[in-house]
């Protein structure tokens, strides 16, 4: 926690493409459901954050000033250098000084990993940094990891995704002992690429739930809890389900053009419909954690509402409470090798 009892959640508030106006609300919305204990700081322009939120809100809040914007056409790791009083820049170093507890932004996703692993560090015995996200399924939800932070990486990297994405599933689904597959052309142990193969051994031979390789269909049958592969595979995933309610929306409009019966017809299932995608709003889910990091960093879409970034807050919050941190890295301590990482 911070030098002071209170849970405090720095919120990027000038990141986004809709910011301040949509961070600000979020942060009212959060502050709502917050323990009354909590604090949310809006890092920004205090000229601009200042009349979206005085008087409205019961909640506790305060405002970090900052002069700079890091925007989304910046190059993520020279803006986080060359602006130093970006909001993103200054959120990211209250957190680092232990003056709060988290931080979040809807902001440029690259500054922000870059300025997760610069200013906050990694935690001992991670090689490197990942993200993982959750995905509705059949039953529950499957979490995969790594979702488009490394696109390049080595068996020992997939291995600690594994260990990584393990404790944030059981610490934020509640789950014990949550089941870890490899993500694969086949089931078979024999199948795929060597950095792969070796990636099947090294979570073989650990302690976690592994139960070996599932393919592309099982991510939305929940075959597993944690499905691991390299971030190039994982973005291109997440991206392609990411469509799908689209492609939806649209295959059905194509339908209920062709007669009024099937307009009718469609028109009674938009409700159903619209349900059962709601939990394919990236906006439902908030944000996802950078794990590997000494901290609490929540990376949120640009294009965030006000019940997003509320939701990144919540989020963020959570994995606090659940400290992480310190279980990754008693895990990874504990692992064969983990004291060579490899860069």
């Amino acid at each position: 926690m911070s030098s002071s009892s209170t849970l405090r959640i720095a919120l990027d508030a000038m990141g986004g493409d809709f910011a301040p106006q949509n961070e600000v609300a979020g942060a009212i919305l959060a502050l709502r459901e917050l323990r009354t204990s909590e604090e949310v700081v809006l890092v920004g322009d205090a000229h601009r954050i200042e009349p979206l939120i005085v008087g409205k809100t019961s909640g506790t809040y305060s405002i970090e000033h900052a002069t700079q914007v890091i925007t989304m056409e910046d190059s993520p790791t020279a803006a986080v250098r060359q602006k130093r009083d970006s909001s993103l820049a200054v959120g990211m170093r209250l957190h680092q000084e232990g003056k709060v507890d988290a931080f979040v932004s809807a902001g440029n996703t690259g500054a922000m990993l870059s300025a997760s692993t610069l200013i906050l560090g990694r935690v001992a015995n991670v090689s490197r940094p990942t993200i993982g996200t959750f995905i509705p399924a059949e039953h529950g939800v499957c979490l995969l990891v790594d979702a488009g932070t490394n696109v390049d990486c080595r068996a020992q990297h997939l291995y600690e995704f594994g260990v990584m994405g393990s404790i944030y599933f059981e610490k934020i689904q509640k789950k014990k002992n949550p089941t870890v597959a490899l993500l694969n052309v086949g089931e078979e142990k024999s199948k795929g690429t060597e950095v792969v193969l070796e990636a099947f051994e090294k979570l073989s031979q650990s302690k976690l739930n592994f139960i070996g390789n599932v393919e592309g269909r099982d991510i939305l049958k929940a075959k597993a809890d944690v499905v691991v592969c390299d971030g190039f595979v994982g973005n291109i995933v997440l991206k392609f389900g990411e469509s799908v309610p689209g492609f939806l929306r649209s295959r059905l409009t194509d339908v209920a053009n062709r007669s009024i019966l099937n307009k009718l017809a469609v028109g009674l299932a938009k409700s159903s419909l619209r349900k059962a995608l709601g939990d394919l709003d990236p906006n439902v889910a908030g944000g996802v954690p950078v794990l590997g990091v000494n901290g609490v960093a929540i990376i949120g879409h640009g294009s965030s509402t006000a019940v997003g970034i509320k939701n990144m807050i919540l989020r963020a919050a959570e994995v606090a409470r659940a400290q992480l941190n310190k279980h990754i890295e008693a895990a990874l301590a504990e692992s064969v090798g983990a004291s060579q990482p490899v860069n």
